[in-house]
């Protein structure tokens, strides 16, 4: 089951809207550094590293230091990698839609290790049966997939009611969304842009404000 708070609040990376003038992969690892500790300072609950085009040696060494930091202040998954995941000490993996099968998966990691995957629709959401959560979207139309519109909050619904796991809703999130998308039955929300430095995207409110805005937003009543 879930490890983290509900409705928990959780950081997707993307290095290169975060510090799109840095010249070197290792100048936006650094940047990334920063930004990820002000996060984790913020009460962020769950934080998915997710470069994809990082080399593996980088992501090895940003998820060491970034799970070294935390000290169980926040989950720190590794987007499909499962090796860079279990030799960098992080919590656990994030697996894509068409990854390796979750069964495989956790037959080889230590026991109490997150395991999430992604799902886009309330079937793929219900035929997964053994992860910690499902990671659904998108719900909203968002920059990070263009032209791929948006699943909708009916859509989520059936999502969250068919999914054996707690259903994270990512996808075109800010905090108005998160409340819509918590009274779906979200057991949480995930984002990249509305965390971002103000400026770097059209939501972007900056890490701290928006961990508090999304949090509160999140709340009953």
């Amino acid at each position: 089951m879930i490890r983290w708070p509900v409705p928990c609040v959780y950081l997707v990376t993307d290095r290169r809207r975060l510090a799109p003038d840095a010249r070197t992969a290792d100048a936006e690892v650094r940047a990334l550094e920063a930004f990820l500790d002000d996060a984790l300072d913020a009460g962020v609950d769950v934080i998915q590293i997710r470069e994809r085009d990082l080399a593996a040696g980088l992501t090895h060494t940003l998820a060491a230091r970034l799970a070294a930091r935390a000290g169980g202040r926040a989950v720190i998954l590794v987007n499909d990698r499962v090796d860079i995941a279990l030799a960098s000490g992080a919590g656990g993996v994030h697996l894509r839609a068409d990854s390796a099968p979750t069964d495989a998966v956790r037959a080889i990691v230590p026991a109490g290790w997150t395991i999430g995957r992604s799902a886009h629709s309330p079937e793929e959401a219900g035929g997964e049966l053994s992860a910690d959560y499902v990671l659904f979207g998108t719900v909203f139309p968002t920059e990070s997939k263009p032209g791929a519109g948006g699943a909708g909050l009916d859509r989520l619904k059936e999502a969250a009611a068919a999914c054996h796991a707690p259903v994270i809703a990512i996808g075109g999130m800010t905090p108005e969304r998160a409340a819509l998308a918590r009274a779906a039955g979200a057991a949480g929300v995930a984002a990249i842009g509305v965390f971002l430095p103000p400026g770097r995207h059209p939501s972007a409110l900056g890490v701290r404000t928006a961990v508090r805005a999304l949090r509160t937003s999140m709340q009953p009543g």
